[in-house]
């Protein structure tokens, strides 16, 4: 797949600035939209959207399919009648300087609730045969989720495989019976599925008819405790009681010296061929309904992928399997057609993966700050780029630019700064440059970067199992200097969007 020269902005939607303790789908986000127009960037590049769990994480979420409810607005619920100003006077005081999960998750599903009990009160509401629709329109997959969710809402939260064994398991009858008595439980779940639907749409929309594209994030693994999971756990490692026996994650590297123990279930790869990848093709579809790019974490995944027993601790015994590799592709490729996609491709590279991204003809990623510990040749540097790259200054994995710099190695340093020939001043729009003069076809920045801001707007810390992904923008960071300074860049290198 190949891509025009072009240029965009990580920003997760729980950054935004916004009144109700997480960032969200109101006007902060099309505000947002039309600074990125400003800047002359066509791309937007986020998270995935799904419903989170465990440590608050995009990429352990409760479905594969389902978008997060926590990023619905309230201000839209307002102007179509499904809160009014008196369901908001009793907001509580929430931080806006970052995500308080606990507080916040607390506060939108009040919120959501309220909107919900105000569509059930009203027989004629107007949106009732969009609700209907959508409900038919998603049933593959949405009757499971909120069923899982329904059940989960009754046993406290814990996790599937803690459920009464006739719910475990998928009795029939147990679960007729569940559905029967919990009937309005499982609406509530669809209707805030509608409602994120709605509102992402609208916001997608607009960002395409200012000429921007969302880059979306598809994990290659799942959560053990979703609905995917749940529904079909003859598709995943798991013994009969439904524990894992096999769990995903990556050798010590860069990132870890312990590697890194995801703890996902592990695919059982021949089921999903002799079924023509019909789950996975399923999970484009839905995917491609909400981006128009998809980034491809852990690529190398596809090509061969580190095993690890479930009972250990770490991710350091394991051992490399072959993955699905081309017939995978192949066959989404026959069943989808060619779609726009992004091999994020670090970590530790072998000759399996690199046949398989040259094969498909995939761009892969170029990460900056890995660049300058190892001389010339190290294949992160600019000079070595190509044009089917996607180059980023750093990742939502990443310490921020500044944040590098002030921990960094003294020989990283030094090479650094001859390298970009500064004084370090300006690190960060230093090296926003460097990747924006690249021939590399994507260039992209986390925002951090272009707000020039330390490891105290670092985004994830990997193997840190909780207190990530809070940071929120600040309400004046969109400043008509970062703006300008970024256009001007993008007409330098010949990144402008049209």
């Amino acid at each position: 797949m190949k891509y025009k020269r072009s240029s965009g902005i990580i920003l997760h939607p729980s950054s935004l600035p916004g009144p109700d303790g997480i960032g969200d789908l109101g006007s902060s986000a099309f505000e947002w939209i039309d600074f990125l127009k400003g800047c002359g960037c066509g791309l937007w590049q986020v998270l995935p959207l799904g419903p989170t769990g465990y440590g608050d994480s995009p990429y352990q979420c409760f479905s594969a399919f389902a978008g997060n409810p926590y990023l619905i607005s309230s201000e839209p619920l307002i102007e179509n009648g499904l809160l009014s100003q008196t369901d908001l006077s009793d907001r509580p005081n929430l931080p806006e300087n970052k995500v308080d999960y606990g507080a916040a998750i607390t506060w939108k599903v009040t919120l959501l609730d309220r909107a919900f009990e105000t569509y059930c009160s009203n027989d004629a509401n107007t949106i009732r045969p969009e609700f209907e629709d959508f409900s038919e329109t998603h049933a593959e997959w949405i009757n499971d989720f909120a069923l899982f969710m329904a059940i989960k809402d009754t046993q406290s939260g814990a996790p599937w495989n803690n459920w009464p064994a006739p719910l475990r398991q998928r009795q029939p009858q147990a679960l007729q019976q569940f559905k029967l008595d919990h009937i309005k439980d499982i609406q509530r779940h669809i209707f805030r599925q509608f409602l994120f639907f709605q509102q992402w749409n609208a916001l997608r929309s607009y960002a395409n008819s200012k000429g921007i594209q969302v880059i979306g994030d598809i994990p290659i693994f799942i959560a053990y405790d979703s609905a995917d999971a749940w529904a079909n756990p003859e598709l995943f490692y798991f013994d009969t009681n439904g524990q894992p026996t096999l769990i995903a994650g990556v050798p010590p590297d860069y990132f870890s010296p312990t590697g890194q123990r995801w703890g996902n279930p592990l695919y059982r790869w021949k089921v999903h061929k002799d079924r023509g990848y019909a789950w996975w093709i399923e999970r484009l579809k839905a995917t491609f309904r909400l981006y128009d790019i998809v980034r491809l974490d852990h690529f190398r995944g596809f090509a061969s992928y580190w095993e690890i027993p479930a009972e250990n601790p770490t991710a350091e015994i394991g051992r490399w399997v072959p993955g699905p590799r081309l017939d995978f592709f192949n066959t989404i490729k026959n069943e989808l057609g060619e779609l726009p996609l992004i091999a994020e491709d670090l970590g530790e590279i072998t000759p399996d993966v690199i046949e398989l991204l040259d094969a498909l003809e995939l761009p892969g990623m170029k990460i900056l700050q890995f660049a300058f510990g190892s001389g010339p040749e190290n294949l992160f540097l600019p000079h070595n780029f190509t044009e089917n790259y996607a180059a980023y200054t750093g990742s939502h994995d990443n310490d921020t630019i500044l944040g590098w710099y002030q921990t960094a190695q003294n020989h990283e340093l030094d090479y650094c700064q001859r390298y970009l020939q500064t004084t370090g001043e300006h690190i960060a729009l230093d090296m926003i440059r460097s990747i924006w003069a690249s021939v590399a076809s994507i260039a992209i920045t986390p925002l951090q970067d272009l707000l020039e801001l330390g490891t105290e707007a670092r985004m994830n810390f990997p193997g840190k199992p909780a207190g990530n992904w809070t940071w929120r923008m600040p309400k004046d960071a969109l400043t008509l200097a970062r703006r300008d300074y970024m256009r001007d860049l993008n007409e330098l290198y010949g990144r402008l969007a049209e």
